[in-house]
């Protein structure tokens, strides 16, 4: 199976995002991709894993195998376990130095920063730069640094 870029995935988003007219639509999408998030074991739902800066409770858990990150994470919002689940989609199962430089222009382009309450989109920031946090640290590893 070919694996996707980073940018093919993003346009995947914005497509997907253009089929619905309204952002009522769009956030049923967001909870729908939220409800088809993989299981994150409970073992991993520990304090070390949650985001600082969510408002809501988000668990991410990173793993590093074969030269990919891979994320795996959960929320007790829905909205908010779809958001994170557009980012899975979007960085898991690429190299760290490709997850460290995605633009995620998606996110703009579809409109969400200017449709989600501040603290979400706070909540947003902050999961993209734990992700990036991550994938810097599999890369300095990986360098043997």
């Amino acid at each position: 199976m070919e694996v996707k870029s980073i940018p093919e995935i993003e346009q995947e988003i914005v497509e997907d995002f253009a089929l619905f007219d309204s952002w009522e639509d769009k956030y049923e999408y967001i909870i729908d991709l939220g409800k088809k998030l993989a299981v994150l074991e409970d073992v991993y739902k520990i304090e070390e894993n949650k985001i600082k800066g969510c408002q809501s409770t988000v668990w991410l858990k990173s793993f590093y195998e074969d030269g990919k990150v891979i994320f795996k994470a959960d929320s007790d919002a829905v909205i908010v376990k779809g958001l994170i689940s557009m980012l899975i989609k979007v960085l898991s199962g690429h190299t760290p130095e490709e997850v460290l430089n995605a633009r995620m222009d998606f996110i703009g382009t579809i409109g969400m920063m200017t449709h989600l309450a501040q603290t979400r989109s706070n909540g947003l920031l902050a999961m993209i730069k734990q992700m990036k946090n991550y994938a810097l640290a599999y890369q300095m590893m990986k360098a043997g640094k």
